[in-house]
């Protein structure tokens, strides 16, 4: 599933090529959508901006309506001049915005519905979600309440999107990596200090991938391979109810029996 910055990409993406254009036709396959269109069509709008919260994607068009997308596992956005040929299946589209100039093509995106402007706040997929690492005035304070209000091995809560949003197993390990951290330490052992700086370092990560590029990986996806720091072989392990497999280096990330009871 995409993280946090490859969706402030997107975002940044589609808002830079559609931003400001009105929409000369819109296509879906996804009947939730079309009856929108059929009862306000979409083609005569303005694509005001597209913004990401969390791993939610959200276009906002005049008249206050909003598109939102979440890509899960295999959904993708690209952007095409009018008449170019399509990279993927035309099949696989489920969503086709065109202006005079690009042509925004959804393809295999398994969530999709227009909100009123009125209505986001309210929206229960995004109302929910924790501070969001990317925003500008993203909430420490209130990350670290939800994150403790959460509870549980620190590497958990972390992937909860109602306790921080836009943060995913990339991030996750080697945001803990690079704060010393093991995986299972308990949320609640983590002092005030600790769990600022751990979140510090994770939104300045996610800041990277987001703006510049994605940092090299010290731990992610790295079984068995010397750590990059001390040499110490990295290990692997699944946690959680969802099984999401968590990198760490055993030396780097001790861990340690008066936290890990």
């Amino acid at each position: 599933m995409p993280e946090g910055d490859t969706l402030f990409r997107i975002a940044d993406t589609l808002s830079r090529a559609l931003g400001g254009k009105q929409v000369t036709r819109f296509e879906t396959g996804l009947a939730k959508l079309a009856a929108v269109d059929r009862d306000a069509p979409i083609a005569g709008r303005t694509i005001e901006r597209v913004e990401a919260r969390g791993k939610h994607l959200l276009m906002r068009f005049s008249g206050g309506l909003i598109l939102r997308t979440h890509l899960r596992m295999n959904g993708a956005w690209h952007i095409y001049r009018p008449g170019e040929r399509w990279q993927k299946a035309r099949s696989r589209a489920r969503i086709a915005i065109e202006t005079a100039d690009f042509v925004a093509v959804g393809f295999d995106i398994p969530v999709a519905d227009f909100i009123s402007d009125a209505k986001l706040a309210r929206d229960p997929a995004l109302s929910t979600l924790g501070p969001d690492l990317l925003a500008p005035n993203f909430d420490l304070a209130e990350a670290r309440r939800r994150l403790r209000a959460r509870g549980g091995p620190i590497g958990e809560a972390l992937l909860d999107q109602r306790a921080l949003a836009g943060i995913g197993n990339i991030y996750k390990c080697e945001a803990l990596f690079a704060s010393g951290v093991h995986p299972e330490t308990p949320t609640a052992a983590l002092g005030d200090g600790e769990l600022t700086a751990l979140l510090e370092v994770a939104r300045k990560l996610l800041s990277a991938g987001a703006h510049e590029a994605r940092p090299r990986r010290m731990v992610y996806d790295r079984t068995g391979q010397p750590c990059r720091r001390c040499g110490e072989r990295i290990e692997v392990e699944r946690h959680g109810a969802s099984a999401r497999a968590t990198w760490w280096c055993p030396h780097c990330q001790p861990a340690r029996p008066d936290r890990l009871g």
